[in-house]
């Protein structure tokens, strides 16, 4: 586990406070896909894994919709890095279920900066939460799958929620339109 140094300091001490990275970020130059989402889950964050709950359909869907050529097992997420898929999330302190998600601790600059450093491909927003976050508009105002770009940033795709507690709006499609995009 990475540890961070955060600017938080307590009157007590006036250190700064060290904050651990709830789970580290896969990235490298040139990936042909990054999976972003809010914050780790609380399960992931325990276990060190993304979407590790077993509830979350997660490596079901990537497997399903032709982005994996198997079904991966959350511990198992370092190593499609080899495969060209990194992950990250906006929250690299929080943990939970995104409305519990501490304002705060959402960095949309640092991910920004990620992004700009690495250059992949394409981005996917594990959530329209996440999307949400990263555009600052309202969930409702956007639209699953690939978004208009200009250009000037990676393709992104915005893809419902795998989290069993998004059950309701769950959906395949959006996954197999970016499994199409990211084999062109």
């Amino acid at each position: 586990m990475s540890l961070t140094l955060m600017r938080a300091t307590t009157p007590a001490t006036e250190f700064p406070v060290a904050t651990p990275h709830r789970l580290p970020d896969q990235l490298r130059p040139n990936l042909r896909l990054v999976f972003v989402g809010t914050a780790a889950s609380t399960r992931s964050a325990e276990v060190g894994h993304y979407y590790a709950h077993p509830g979350n359909r997660f490596w079901r869907a990537i497997h399903e919709a032709g982005i994996t050529p198997r079904r991966y097992q959350p511990d198992e997420f370092a190593s499609l890095i080899e495969l060209g898929i990194g992950f990250t999330d906006l929250s690299k302190s929080g943990a939970g279920m995104d409305h519990q998600i501490a304002a705060e601790t959402i960095d949309v600059p640092g991910f920004r900066a990620k992004i700009e450093k690495y250059r992949p491909r394409t981005i996917a927003f594990t959530s329209k939460k996440a999307a949400s976050l990263f555009y600052g508009r309202p969930s409702a105002a956007i639209a699953l799958g690939r978004q208009a770009s200009d250009g000037s940033w990676p393709e992104i795709f915005v893809l419902p929620s795998p989290s069993g507690a998004a059950s309701g709006s769950w959906t395949l499609e959006p996954w197999r339109e970016l499994a199409r995009w990211i084999a062109a």
